[in-house]
């Protein structure tokens, strides 16, 4: 009888640790995980040089519309350097905060918001629409959904996008 205890306890701990795993909340922050992906090396250099990393690691929760390497690649020849310069971090500031919006919006909530505008952190708005059954915010697609962090949420977008004037 003990052993059958025993064996039940053992199945019983292991299923809610199988389960635990499954509903733990993200350990890593939104910068940690853009550090640790490849694709998103200029986004984490061009959050060092706005000073936006400590913002991106705080307790949000955030909404970030991540553009790839390849996205950044799509901008005009030397675009990227320039806004990399000391004197031009305001403008760099103001376009990498047009890709955060308060508040952590799913995929399925993103894809509801079809014809709306959304504000982002730089107070501008970002207009969603779904186009054949693909999701885009402004002109850049997105790509990769629902990548779960600790403070907020990341969708990844295949192009730069500029705030409007």
């Amino acid at each position: 009888m003990r052993r059958k205890i025993s064996i039940l306890f053992t199945i019983v701990m292991l299923f809610a640790t199988i389960q635990g795993a499954t509903w733990a909340k993200p350990q890593s922050n939104i910068v940690q995980i853009a550090s640790s992906d490849k694709q998103f090396s200029t986004l984490v250099t061009a959050l060092q040089a706005a000073g936006l990393v400590d913002t991106l690691q705080g307790a949000g929760p955030f909404t970030v519309f991540a553009p790839t390497n390849d996205a950044f690649s799509k901008l005009p020849a030397g675009t990227l350097d320039t806004l990399l310069k000391p004197e031009n971090k305001q403008m760099l500031v103001d376009i990498l905060t047009y890709h955060v919006t308060p508040g952590k919006i799913d995929s399925k909530q993103v894809a509801k918001l079809n014809g709306q505008e959304i504000k982002m952190v730089n107070g501008k708005p970002a207009k969603i629409q779904v186009k054949d059954g693909k999701v885009f915010i402004d002109n850049a697609q997105i790509i990769t959904t629902d990548i779960m962090a600790s403070n907020g949420i990341i969708h990844v977008i295949d192009a730069v996008i500029l705030p409007n004037k």
